[in-house]
């Protein structure tokens, strides 16, 4: 049998991520370059959901790469692509959206099901102790042990 399928196979697996990168390649000086890649590593794929802008393969993020890249060379603050960007496509764009009256369940939703869990954790550990201590049917309570003199 052939390794050549196993090893196309693989070669397209592992080349996956690089078919996300720029085509147009590097900013022409490296700290724009920086800025770039925090940028796009900061903004949330809206096809992908789950994915940065910088590792999406979507339309759309490629995009929005190039956006924030014509933004970058026009010489645009990090402030003002992230205002365009929240401005055209809402917070959910951002990984990390600023806490605000419209993001408040978002940032309090893990403490507040983490609360729920422990207060059911307890309930149902309550309940089952309380059980354990009621005799079966038919059965008589054990007498408690009486302390022994020595």
């Amino acid at each position: 049998m052939s390794r050549f399928p196993l090893l196309i196979g693989t070669f397209f697996l592992v080349c996956s991520a690089a078919w996300a990168i720029d085509s147009e390649g590097p900013l022409p000086n490296p700290e724009m370059q920086a800025r770039y890649e925090r940028l796009t590593n900061e903004l949330r794929c809206l096809v992908c959901q789950n994915q940065t802008v910088a590792d999406s393969n979507a339309d759309l993020a490629r995009d929005l790469r190039d956006q924030t890249r014509a933004m970058l060379l026009d010489g645009a603050s990090d402030k003002q692509i992230v205002a365009f960007m929240t401005e055209r496509y809402g917070d959910f764009v951002l990984y990390r959206p600023p806490l605000s009256s419209r993001t408040a369940l978002l940032w309090a939703a893990p403490a507040v099901l983490l609360l729920i869990g422990a207060i059911a954790l307890g309930r149902i550990i309550r309940r089952r102790s309380l059980a354990a201590d009621i005799p079966v049917q038919g059965e008589e309570a054990l007498p408690e042990a009486e302390p022994r003199d020595t």
